[in-house]
């Protein structure tokens, strides 16, 4: 059975529709004037928890003051994730160059060129990568490991709610940073793959 491409092309046009619609309707903290504008400094400390910033600075003093090898490893593998998720993100948003909801208010925290697109969130694909890499890498007591996921959830709903992003850039975000992690599994750096860089770390 063969589709008609215009019929495609009206299928797609009426989800993208949807989506604008149904992204500027959760927008409930895109302003102080929104509907949920009080919790806009929250979600403002959300936004700020999955930014890029922290995390690579956070994970380059670990591996600076860290005392153990296998530490050493798993915070050098989470600075290339960190660094390899900034890459793509960058890349794909000069790509695709999806402007963002013309609900949104720019005032981002720390901000470069590619950041006045919207597809995909990179707040939700850090999400999504840095989630499943703490789960597979750290030992962490049940209630731990469902805060976790709930961070990545909610800074991942944040972003809709604050209107920095369309539900679908925020979807695309999440998928992308699962099979982000993937990837740097297969491309694991340990001391035999990469004596040089461990290197440079060691005391």
């Amino acid at each position: 059975m063969k589709l008609n491409p215009s019929f495609l092309g009206i299928a797609l046009s009426s989800l993208l529709a949807i989506d604008l619609w149904a992204s500027k309707r959760l927008g409930v903290c895109a302003g102080e004037g929104s509907a949920w504008g009080s919790a806009r400094p929250l979600m403002k400390v959300i936004e700020i928890s999955g930014h890029g910033v922290p995390w690579l600075l956070g994970t380059f003093y670990g591996l600076c003051q860290s005392d153990s090898s296998a530490a050493r490893e798993v915070l050098l593998n989470l600075l290339f994730a960190l660094l390899l998720d900034l890459v793509l993100v960058a890349v794909v948003k000069g790509l695709v160059k999806r402007p963002r909801p013309t609900h949104n208010k720019m005032d981002m925290f720390v901000t470069i060129s590619v950041d006045k697109y919207s597809f995909p969130s990179g707040h939700a694909t850090r999400a999504a990568l840095v989630c499943r890499f703490i789960l597979r890498h750290l030992v962490l007591a049940v209630p731990l490991r469902v805060l976790v996921v709930l961070w990545a959830l909610i800074v991942s709903i944040s972003r809709v709610m604050l209107g920095r992003h369309n539900m679908t850039d925020v979807l695309f975000g999440l998928l992308l940073g699962y099979a982000l992690y993937s990837v740097v599994e297969h491309c694991w750096l340990s001391p035999l793959s990469a004596p040089a860089l461990f290197a440079l770390w060691s005391h």
